[in-house]
């Protein structure tokens, strides 16, 4: 196992390993962990019991966090006419329709998310096998296959967060900067739990908040107590 470094080892010197915290004792540490001489994504991971090889325990949503994500996205609306100009109005980086599929074909991805009016998804469909493993592809379940151009890019761009659960039944998510400091964190993570919380599938069975993790993109990791963070929910 590859030894780590001198500042990873000291910002571990003044955690509890085998201990979970309070939420807001937890962010604190992590933030305090940090050593990185950049201002670092803070990040949550949350285990869940669920099953995803089942359609119906699949946890996928999004959530619009309260300070935002920190992070300056690029976002590309497929669209013709009327909602391309409502698109550009709304603040989206780049608007079109046969172009940017032509476009993406040849190679090009600079941009962060993606929304599709309706009438453009069999156009979007043939770069489906593009945008889909790099989680670029619109998707009417997220809200980003729509009509009401104008509200979901202004969402994305204030800090709405797609998120899923993974194969190993985990969902990952940025939930702001090491900048925000604790208050903030502790507002934004409470509503993206908030919301983890609601999508609880019926047939899911037993303990649905397995564990729950908070780190700063290169700091070490922090358990957070799951019945703390339900209890401070209700």
């Amino acid at each position: 196992m590859p030894r780590r470094g001198k500042k990873y080892r000291n910002g571990v010197e003044g955690l509890d390993r085998t201990r979970t915290y309070e939420l807001a004792e937890a962010v604190a540490g992590a933030l305090k962990a940090g050593y990185a001489n950049f201002d670092e994504s803070f990040d949550i991971a949350v285990r869940l019991g669920v099953d995803p090889r089942h359609a119906d325990q699949m946890v996928r949503s999004s959530v619009m966090l309260p300070h935002g994500t920190g992070k300056e996205l690029r976002v590309l609306v497929f669209a013709k006419g009327e909602k391309e100009t409502e698109a550009k109005e709304a603040g989206a980086d780049y608007a079109g329709s046969d172009e940017l599929v032509a476009k993406i074909k040849d190679g090009w991805l600079e941009f962060d998310r993606t929304v599709a009016t309706p009438d453009m998804m069999a156009e979007v469909g043939k770069i489906g096998r593009i945008l889909g493993p790099r989680n670029l592809m619109p998707n009417a379940k997220l809200g980003t296959v729509t009509f009401d151009i104008e509200r979901v890019v202004k969402e994305i761009k204030k800090g709405k967060v797609d998120f899923r659960v993974d194969k190993a039944g985990i969902v990952h998510a940025a939930v702001g900067k090491a900048s925000f400091g604790t208050d903030k964190l502790v507002e934004n993570i409470s509503v993206f739990m908030d919301r983890i919380i609601q999508l609880k599938p019926s047939s899911s069975k037993g303990v649905y908040l397995r564990s729950i993790t908070l780190s700063t993109t290169m700091g070490p990791s922090v358990k957070v107590d799951p019945l703390q963070v339900r209890s401070l929910l209700k």
